[in-house]
């Protein structure tokens, strides 16, 4: 959804009542600063490897930044890919390779 759409469908909720003034201007300079519904802290834009929680290429710790799940989470889901299905060791060598380090 565009932003103009988006400003569109907060004027509309803002009209029947449902925002009032203050949560109406909060919502529409949070839209025109960039931050886009879905488009928050969990970007994947914003993936970079992490420098200080990392054991061994920092992708986990990456993912734990802007998805706001713990790290160790990430690895063991990585662990269990290894194991199930065996691609989760690829994956992880492609993030090494492709996410820039912070």
């Amino acid at each position: 959804m565009s932003v103009s759409e988006e400003i569109k469908r907060l004027h509309e909720l803002h009209q029947a009542g449902a925002l009032s003034d203050d949560e109406f201007a909060a919502a529409k300079a949070r839209l025109l600063n960039g931050d886009l519904p879905g488009a928050g802290s969990g970007d994947i834009s914003r993936l970079r490897r992490s420098r200080t929680d990392r054991w061994l290429g920092g992708v986990c710790g990456g993912l734990a930044q802007i998805s706001g799940v713990e790290s160790w989470i990430w690895r063991l889901l990585f662990v269990m890919f290894v194991i199930t299905f065996g691609f989760g060791l690829a994956i992880y060598i492609l993030l090494w390779i492709f996410v820039p380090e912070e």
